[in-house]
């Protein structure tokens, strides 16, 4: 009796920032395979000497020139059925960046044609279940806001109240109001940590 293969293990990275008042997701486009022309999250296959961690920082850097950025571990995706081509677990991730402006390129890589910031309001049907994996980074973002100080990776350094408060609003939490001229403010630690709550 033949052993089946054991599933290939792949990290998907969600990267999130906040443009022009709105939440982004990066997005790659697929060059070729099952899904060519179909836009994903940045991702690959971990190779058999790095951690995961190491492979999403990898795939990111090749796929976008992205480095550098606060990652964390999100969730691992494992449906049968969620790679056409063969059978895949991934360990996803969600990626937090200050405002990088509209400037973005694919990496050198060749695997994916262009590389895009596009609002999560209005995604394009994604490739496997990176939709599933973009929903999921949202709500934890927007969880981990309310108790850690996270919103500090959103933020340029120094940053303005105007600034702070468009990603809280762009994260469906606070309210408009108006606003006098802008002081400029920068976080004491740019570690993330958990917060009281009063």
């Amino acid at each position: 009796m033949s052993v089946p293969a054991a599933p290939a293990v792949a990290v998907d990275v969600a990267v999130l920032t906040v443009h022009a008042g709105a939440l982004h997701v990066l997005l790659v486009q697929a060059r070729g395979g099952p899904f060519a022309g179909w836009w994903a999250l940045p991702g690959g296959r971990v190779r058999e000497a790095e951690s995961l961690e190491d492979a999403a920082r990898r795939e990111l850097a090749a796929q976008t020139t992205l480095r550098g950025i606060h990652l964390e571990q999100l969730f691992t995706f494992g449906q049968p059925e969620r790679d056409p081509h063969d059978r895949v677990v991934s360990v996803a991730y969600v990626g937090l960046v200050p405002d990088p402006g509209s400037e973005l390129h694919a990496g050198a890589d060749g695997k994916y044609a262009a590389a895009r910031w596009r609002s999560v309001s209005r995604l394009p049907t994604l490739a496997y279940d990176h939709a599933a994996v973009v929903r999921l980074a949202i709500s934890r973002v927007r969880a981990k806001l309310q108790y850690t100080n996270l919103v500090y990776t959103l933020l340029p350094r120094p940053f303005t109240l105007t600034e702070l408060q468009s990603v809280y609003e762009s994260l469906g939490r606070t309210r408009r109001g108006s606003h006098r001229p802008a002081a400029l403010y920068v976080f004491r630690s740019r570690r993330p940590r958990t917060v009281a709550v009063l």
